[in-house]
């Protein structure tokens, strides 16, 4: 069964986006079979992996969490080998008010996902910036959960509050919850402000935080406007470096075993359509 790995942080601007897509391309150049599904209904995941929102509507993440469609059939293949996305658009903020009512509501995506978690090795799941019905399905439907965290104070005070709501996830519908990690995002080394938070954080969670952090760099918010992934814009920025390395402390924590490179391309899971079609 592929591994869920919710990337989440209740606050907004911290990289949550810009780190699901690009540690999902890393595993998928590690070839990893990677799914990516947004659960964000501004749909920037999407985007960054080169989908039209407009043209995915009605094959889309709500479809799929009301029970209209299956995940099998709303996949599509990106341009990068191994990586699937599952796409969203502002259709997917309409779940947030149906699944209060719904029976199980909690529980929609982690029963929707049940049918496809065989065809991968991972499956990241890109939170919105809240704690609303999707974020808790998130969590329900979760192995692990990953902390993109911006190296500023105010960042410090998100993280208090989320880990209070994973406690409270764990008590109440997922008790199996793992802390996946901390990743210290948009790091300047010139700014004294965010080597305090750096070293704050080392501090109180110690074996917790990725050793890898991830720089302030140009060509990460370039690649995302061009509708790809740093792997495929420009691999020797620091940003990709960044990325391709937490991609390999995150296997090496999971299964200790060489990191091959890109070769060849996977066939499509059954009912994937390709990204590259759609735009």
């Amino acid at each position: 069964m592929g591994k869920v790995i919710a990337i989440t942080n209740q606050k907004g601007g911290v990289g949550k986006t810009t780190t699901t897509v690009n540690l999902a391309a890393s595993l998928a150049l590690a070839e990893r079979r990677t799914l990516v599904i947004d659960l964000d209904p501004q749909g920037n995941a999407s985007s960054a992996l080169g989908v039209d929102r407009n043209i995915s509507a009605g094959r889309t993440v709500y479809q799929a969490l009301i029970g209209e469609l299956s995940f099998s059939d709303i996949l599509l293949k990106t341009e990068v080998d191994h990586l699937w996305l599952a796409p969203a658009t502002n259709d997917l903020a309409g779940a947030e008010i149906e699944l209060v009512t719904s029976f199980a509501r909690e529980s929609k995506l982690k029963a929707a996902l049940a049918s496809i978690r065989g065809q991968f090795d991972y499956i990241l799941l890109d939170c919105p910036p809240s704690l609303g019905m999707l974020t808790i399905n998130a969590m329900n439907a979760a192995d692990s959960f990953l902390v993109p965290l911006q190296c500023e104070y105010f960042a410090l005070e998100g993280l208090s509050q989320l880990l209070n709501t994973v406690s409270l996830i764990r008590q109440s519908i997922n008790p199996a919850l793992e802390n996946e990690g901390i990743v210290l995002t948009m790091f300047d080394g010139r700014n004294n402000l965010a080597n305090e938070v750096v070293k704050e954080v080392r501090t109180h969670f110690a074996d917790k935080v990725f050793d890898t952090v991830v720089p302030r760099n140009v060509r990460l918010s370039e690649c995302s406007s061009f509708g790809k992934p740093i792997v495929l814009y420009d691999i020797d920025s620091k940003g990709c470096t960044a990325y391709l390395n937490l991609a390999k402390e995150l296997l090496a924590r999971h299964q200790p075993q060489p990191v091959v490179g890109l070769s060849g391309r996977a066939a499509p899971a059954p009912g994937v359509h390709s990204a590259s079609s759609m735009i």
